[in-house]
């Protein structure tokens, strides 16, 4: 799934493309993609121009002219891309823009499990529910140590599904967090509530200048991931743990180990990032 550094890379790109485009009419090939129903979506969107293309967490957030805007979310394999008017469509495009200087925004989807909703602009949190509960980006200003230091210490699940909960900090997926565990020397099974506030100052930098390196990169492609320009993402050249099942760490030379944590694959070095004695015993009594 598309990762906040694989959708903001996603954003930069349309807005590029499209950013001041008017829609002429939409094709709806797969009418379940779509809310509301499909006539009313495409009705809706006729004539509006793309004033500005936002992002919050794994969310894409197109504002119209008029206060409409469209949350998009990529889920597994959604992929925006634009072409001339009349090029060939692959099977797997379901929704088509089309607009009035003779292009195509298409969304193409193999799994067909991506969205798109019309809200009124500045509505999108009451209406969707998903957005509202997002925790804060993580970034510089809005991911404070104060805030990390208050919701680790309340809860006792273990830290790689906690980072994982997009109600907790947004934007962070499977890949990014066995990244920055590994770079905090932190053990994935850890408690949350058992980090220190030495751990959690390690942890938030670590998470802050990874995804900031992730966008600089253009996004990570493991398996489909792609830019709005087709073109796959830099970031999973730099990768240290994610994927290296079975291979020396950089730091220590010790084969990097995979588990499955709350069912997801997990990476991490076994000398690195030992989990603490007080962990096992806590984990022990759960």
């Amino acid at each position: 799934m598309p990762e906040l550094p694989e959708v903001e890379t996603v954003r930069r790109g349309l807005t590029r493309l499209v950013k001041d485009a008017t829609i002429d009419h939409v094709e709806v090939r797969y009418p379940k993609m779509v809310t509301p129903d499909s006539d009313e979506f495409t009705a809706e969107l006729i004539g509006r121009h793309i004033d500005a293309i936002d992002r919050r967490g794994k969310y894409l957030l197109f504002r119209f002219s008029g206060g409409v805007t469209m949350v998009s979310h990529l889920r597994m394999e959604g992929k925006y891309d634009v072409q001339p008017e009349g090029s060939p469509v692959t099977k797997h495009t379901h929704v088509i823009f089309h607009l009035t200087d003779d292009r195509e925004l298409r969304y193409t989807d193999t799994r067909k499990f991506g969205r798109m909703q019309l809200v009124p602009t500045g509505e999108e949190d009451r209406l969707m529910p998903s957005l509202g509960k997002l925790g804060p980006e993580p970034t510089e200003d809005t991911l404070t140590l104060d805030y990390m230091v208050t919701i680790f210490g309340k809860s006792h699940k273990v830290v790689k599904p906690f980072l994982l909960d997009q109600t907790k900090i947004a934007g962070l997926g499977n890949i990014y967090v066995d990244e920055v565990l590994w770079l905090s020397k932190i053990n994935p099974l850890t408690p949350a509530d058992d980090l220190s506030r030495e751990q959690l100052i390690t942890l938030r930098k670590n998470i802050i200048e990874e995804i900031k390196m992730a966008i600089h990169g253009h996004g990570t492609t493991v398996h489909s991931f792609s830019t709005a320009f087709g073109e796959a993402g830099q970031f999973q050249n730099h990768l240290h743990v994610y994927g290296r099942e079975g291979e020396p760490c950089e730091r220590c030379g010790t084969i990097i180990e995979k588990i499955k944590v709350a069912q997801r694959g997990t990476h991490f070095c076994p000398k690195c990032q030992p989990l603490p004695a007080a962990a096992i015993e806590a984990l022990g009594n759960d």
